[in-house]
Protein backbone atom coordinates (compact mmCIF):
# COMPACT_ATOMS: atom_id res chain seq x y z
CA UNK A 1 0.00 0.00 0.00
CA UNK A 2 1.50 3.37 -1.00
CA UNK A 3 2.28 5.90 1.70
CA UNK A 4 0.15 8.55 0.01
CA UNK A 5 -2.94 6.35 0.38
CA UNK A 6 -2.17 5.72 4.06
CA UNK A 7 -1.70 9.45 4.64
CA UNK A 8 -4.92 10.17 2.75
CA UNK A 9 -6.75 7.78 5.10
CA UNK A 10 -5.21 9.55 8.10
CA UNK A 11 -6.29 12.97 6.80
CA UNK A 12 -9.86 11.77 6.28
CA UNK A 13 -9.85 10.28 9.79
CA UNK A 14 -8.72 13.66 11.16
CA UNK A 15 -11.59 15.30 9.30
CA UNK A 16 -13.99 12.76 10.81
CA UNK A 17 -12.73 13.57 14.30
CA UNK A 18 -13.11 17.28 13.54
CA UNK A 19 -16.71 16.78 12.43
CA UNK A 20 -17.39 14.81 15.61
CA UNK A 21 -15.83 17.57 17.70
CA UNK A 22 -18.00 20.09 15.85
CA UNK A 23 -21.08 18.03 16.70
CA UNK A 24 -20.04 17.99 20.36
CA UNK A 25 -19.57 21.78 20.36
CA UNK A 26 -22.96 22.27 18.73
CA UNK A 27 -24.57 19.97 21.29
CA UNK A 28 -22.89 21.85 24.14
CA UNK A 29 -24.03 25.20 22.79
CA UNK A 30 -27.56 23.89 22.31
CA UNK A 31 -27.73 22.59 25.87
CA UNK A 32 -26.17 25.62 27.56
CA UNK A 33 -27.99 28.37 25.68
CA UNK A 34 -31.38 29.08 24.24
CA UNK A 35 -31.30 28.32 20.51
CA UNK A 36 -33.63 30.21 18.20
CA UNK A 37 -34.97 26.88 16.97
CA UNK A 38 -34.35 23.63 18.81
CA UNK A 39 -35.24 21.63 15.70
CA UNK A 40 -32.64 23.44 13.62
CA UNK A 41 -30.01 23.02 16.33
CA UNK A 42 -30.70 19.27 16.60
CA UNK A 43 -30.65 18.96 12.79
CA UNK A 44 -27.21 20.60 12.68
CA UNK A 45 -25.93 18.19 15.33
CA UNK A 46 -27.33 15.18 13.44
CA UNK A 47 -25.82 16.45 10.18
CA UNK A 48 -22.39 16.84 11.82
CA UNK A 49 -22.59 13.32 13.29
CA UNK A 50 -23.61 11.87 9.91
CA UNK A 51 -20.72 13.71 8.24
CA UNK A 52 -18.32 12.30 10.84
CA UNK A 53 -19.67 8.79 10.25
CA UNK A 54 -19.36 9.12 6.46
CA UNK A 55 -15.82 10.45 6.74
CA UNK A 56 -14.87 7.69 9.20
CA UNK A 57 -16.32 5.03 6.90
CA UNK A 58 -14.40 6.48 3.95
CA UNK A 59 -11.18 6.67 5.99
CA UNK A 60 -11.46 2.98 6.82
CA UNK A 61 -12.15 2.11 3.17
CA UNK A 62 -9.15 4.17 2.04
CA UNK A 63 -6.94 2.42 4.59
CA UNK A 64 -8.03 -0.89 3.04
CA UNK A 65 -7.68 0.55 -0.49
CA UNK A 66 -11.23 -0.41 -1.39
CA UNK A 67 -11.64 0.24 -5.09
CA UNK A 68 -14.81 2.31 -4.60
CA UNK A 69 -13.45 4.60 -1.86
CA UNK A 70 -11.50 7.14 -3.90
CA UNK A 71 -14.50 8.68 -5.69
CA UNK A 72 -16.62 9.45 -2.61
CA UNK A 73 -13.59 10.87 -0.80
CA UNK A 74 -12.84 13.23 -3.70
CA UNK A 75 -16.48 14.40 -3.73
CA UNK A 76 -16.45 14.94 0.05
CA UNK A 77 -13.22 16.93 -0.25
CA UNK A 78 -14.71 19.18 -2.90
CA UNK A 79 -17.73 19.79 -0.65
CA UNK A 80 -15.46 20.50 2.32
CA UNK A 81 -13.41 22.90 0.19
CA UNK A 82 -16.59 24.79 -0.75
CA UNK A 83 -17.63 24.86 2.90
CA UNK A 84 -14.16 26.08 3.89
CA UNK A 85 -14.17 28.83 1.28
CA UNK A 86 -17.63 30.01 2.28
CA UNK A 87 -16.75 29.92 5.97
CA UNK A 88 -13.43 31.69 5.56
CA UNK A 89 -14.29 34.43 3.11
CA UNK A 90 -18.04 34.94 3.21
CA UNK A 91 -18.69 33.90 6.80
CA UNK A 92 -15.74 35.91 8.15
CA UNK A 93 -14.39 32.90 10.06
CA UNK A 94 -10.96 32.23 8.53
CA UNK A 95 -9.83 30.34 11.64
CA UNK A 96 -12.30 27.60 10.67
CA UNK A 97 -12.40 27.92 6.89
CA UNK A 98 -8.68 28.03 6.09
CA UNK A 99 -7.90 24.71 7.87
CA UNK A 100 -10.80 23.09 5.99
CA UNK A 101 -9.38 24.36 2.71
CA UNK A 102 -5.91 23.14 3.64
CA UNK A 103 -7.10 19.65 4.61
CA UNK A 104 -9.12 19.33 1.42
CA UNK A 105 -6.15 20.45 -0.69
CA UNK A 106 -3.78 18.00 1.03
CA UNK A 107 -6.27 15.16 0.61
CA UNK A 108 -6.85 15.87 -3.07
CA UNK A 109 -3.10 16.05 -3.64
CA UNK A 110 -2.51 12.73 -1.87
CA UNK A 111 -5.19 10.99 -3.91
CA UNK A 112 -3.88 12.47 -7.17
CA UNK A 113 -0.36 11.08 -6.82
CA UNK A 114 0.49 8.42 -9.40
CA UNK A 115 1.03 5.70 -6.78
CA UNK A 116 -2.35 6.46 -5.19
CA UNK A 117 -4.12 6.28 -8.54
CA UNK A 118 -2.43 2.97 -9.32
CA UNK A 119 -3.33 1.54 -5.92
CA UNK A 120 -7.03 1.71 -6.78
CA UNK A 121 -6.74 -0.07 -10.11
CA UNK A 122 -7.75 -3.68 -9.89
CA UNK A 123 -6.84 -6.19 -12.59
CA UNK A 124 -9.85 -7.67 -14.37
CA UNK A 125 -12.16 -4.66 -13.96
Amino acid sequence: MPRSVRWAAVVVAIEALGALAGAAVLAWLTLTSTPGSVRSAVAEIVFAVLAAAALGFCARALWRAASWSRGPVVVLQLLLALLGYTTAFQGNAPAVGIPLLALAAVELYLLATPEARLAFLRPGR
